[in-house]
């Protein structure tokens, strides 16, 4: 066995295909959701997992800015995932509340205008979107980034993914460059939670995003199956839902 053909099976033992990227973080984000829902935020535990649930958020964020280099239609793309951004908001709110998203009860009003990550990656698909195809100047592009930023305060990972999705595929050929500006835009995330340092140590986990996709992601597809590209999608409200049901069950 020659020593080309041993590294090729060394890497492709090692290395993730985009499907297996993709599952692997949908199981960090079920095992920090369920994290969320019963376990105390400064219990070692709840920490590990939630620091396992850093992976997510940033790394779909990777893929969203390659899915958009690949894609034939970013309108269609965009048109999805607005889809599920709202069909996702019932079980968002219901996870974090126990609650629909309109409640009216005794003369009172509840409404809560919050959305999951799928949202956010909306916006950092528009964001790219802007920046790659616009026909307007460079500082209308940048105002109407910051515009999609305040906006996606009403989304999980607000205003980082948007950015993440953005820099990752502006410097997607320059992984110094694209690894810097991660690094620099998760430190920014990190001076919200200064005065809060329970908060903080799990996010650390963000930090292994750059290690996973720079050394263990070989950039191919996988399988072309439809399960693969929908079942994100369809698992991320039904997980929501469920965990949310037993969450308000058991401590009802």
């Amino acid at each position: 066995m020659t020593e080309g053909v041993k590294q090729k099976i060394m890497t492709d033992r090692f290395s993730l295909n985009r499907n297996q990227l993709k599952y692997l973080v949908i199981v960090a984000m079920l095992i920090d959701h369920i994290a969320w829902a019963f376990v105390p935020m400064n219990s070692i535990l709840g920490q590990v997992m939630h620091f396992i649930g850093r992976l997510t958020g940033p790394t779909m964020a990777y893929m969203l800015a390659e899915g958009y280099c690949y894609t034939r239609n970013v309108k269609k793309y965009a048109l999805r995932l607005g889809i599920f951004a709202l069909l996702s908001w019932i079980p968002f709110v219901y996870f974090l509340y126990g609650s629909l998203p309109l409640v009216i009860k005794d003369n009172q009003v509840s409404f809560y205008p919050l959305f999951g990550v799928i949202y956010t990656l909306l916006l950092g698909l528009l964001a790219i979107w802007l920046w790659d195809k616009g026909k307007c100047s460079k500082p209308v592009k940048i105002l109407g980034i910051i515009g999609l930023c305040l906006i996606s305060v009403l989304g999980d990972w607000a205003i980082f993914d948007v950015l993440y999705c953005l820099f990752l595929f502006v410097y997607r050929q320059n992984p110094r460059a694209k690894w810097t500006a991660f690094i620099i835009i998760t430190l920014s995330h990190f001076i919200t939670y200064l005065n809060s340092s329970s908060w903080w140590i799990y996010n650390l986990g963000i930090f292994m995003v750059p290690l996973i996709i720079q050394f263990g992601y070989n950039g191919q597809s996988g399988s072309k199956k439809s399960i693969h590209k929908w079942f994100f999608y369809v698992f991320y409200p039904a997980h929501l839902l469920v965990l949310g049901f037993l969450r308000w069950v058991v401590f009802a």
